[in-house]
């Protein structure tokens, strides 16, 4: 039975007290190991962070990678980089740099290699548009994003990687997909998964669904089958409203 896995993406928000001391409240408030958790702060408070919950049911993740291990690549940091800041995880292909940064498939491909290869776990997002959703071209979408994200990846590779189905359309909007829109595309991604990779991968993959979940609605949308999770954004951002979510997937 796949466990599921909370995670918070604070974005960028929190200054590093704030998010010493909501790292603090989060980790006081997971009691055990029954839900995988991890919060994703912004960058410059990745070492702080990780320190706050050292020893904790708690883990780290970043929001982003570069693809290389090191480099003339101002501004960015490696997946080697994160690991040394105390991370486990690392965000890869969210709608806001895959849409408002303009970062292709490709790239978000060589990303997703060099995070697993360095012994990260990848959340991978991918989702559709409004308008590719209205034109009932979500699955192509879908499918067309899991081919080119998770192209050339090995065994080992692909189980270090979560899926992460977010509808843009519902991130930060308000807006949230249905429980049976929600458990209708990531069954399709793990039927899709099953296709390129096999039935057992498919069935230990973690699919997480994102989109203004919120502890008011966390509990209908994680008792579908085949979500196994969530990533959090706005709810995240306060112990009190992230706690609540966590207990729901338990």
């Amino acid at each position: 039975m796949r466990k599921k896995f909370i995670a918070g993406n604070w974005k960028m928000y929190t200054s590093k007290a704030s998010s010493v001391a909501l790292a603090k409240s989060v980790a006081e408030g997971v009691k055990d190991d029954r839900v995988s958790v991890a919060v994703c702060p912004p960058a410059p408070w990745l070492v702080a962070v990780a320190e706050i919950v050292k020893g904790s049911f708690v883990h780290v993740g970043a929001q982003n990678c570069h693809y290389a291990s090191e480099g003339a690549f101002t501004g960015d940091m490696s997946p080697q980089m994160i690991l040394d800041a105390g991370c486990r995880y690392v965000i890869i292909g969210h709608s806001e740099r895959r849409h408002g940064l303009a970062e292709p498939d490709l790239f978000l491909n060589r990303k997703v290699k060099a995070a697993t290869s360095a012994g990260l776990t990848a959340i991978f997002c991918i989702g559709e548009l409004l308008a590719e959703r209205e034109t009932q071209q979500t699955e192509a979408v879908l499918a067309f994003q899991l081919d080119a994200g998770l192209s050339g990846l090995t065994a080992e590779q692909i189980s270090r990687v979560v899926l992460a189905y977010e509808p843009v359309w519902a991130i930060g909007t308000g807006k949230v997909a249905t429980p049976q829109q929600a458990q209708e595309a990531h069954a399709f991604i793990r039927q899709h998964i099953g296709k390129r990779f096999g039935n057992d991968v498919a069935q230990q993959m973690i699919i997480q669904y994102g989109g203004s979940v919120k502890a008011d609605n966390a509990q209908e949308i994680l008792k579908q089958p085949d979500v196994d999770g969530a990533l959090v954004g706005g709810a995240s951002l306060k112990a009190e409203t992230f706690l609540p979510i966590i207990q729901a997937a338990s």
